[in-house]
């Protein structure tokens, strides 16, 4: 089962992802672009080139969760931009980035 709690690691991947990709194809991207290994125990968060769908990969200790959320219209305005392949998260702006309502998070996402 799958917990988030403000202490849980989170990790956003910074460009977007193919998703035509599976839970295979997510996990090597954690490999190779986001250079962590999918099994740690932290929720990596993927946005479409579109940035209409985001995707959350995890591993519970059992297998992986494999996340999508849709927007019916419009696009995720919000997305961190940062000279990284990997920005950290908190499990609060998370909550604010998937929240129908549109807050001010662009102080909130930018690189320290």
């Amino acid at each position: 089962m799958i917990h988030l709690t403000a202490q849980t690691p989170i990790l956003i991947a910074t460009e977007p992802a193919d998703f035509r990709m599976g839970i295979d194809g997510l996990a090597a991207l954690c490999h190779s672009r986001l250079t962590h290994e999918p099994r740690c125990g932290i929720l990596f968060v993927f946005i479409n080139r579109n940035k209409t769908m985001i995707r959350t990969l995890a591993y519970d200790g059992t297998g992986f969760w494999l996340m999508t959320k849709r927007l019916s219209k419009g696009k995720f305005q919000c997305w961190p931009t940062v000279n990284s392949p990997v920005h950290p998260f908190e499990a609060r702006q998370l909550r604010q980035l998937l929240s129908p309502v549109k807050p001010d998070l662009k102080r909130s996402f930018t690189a320290t």
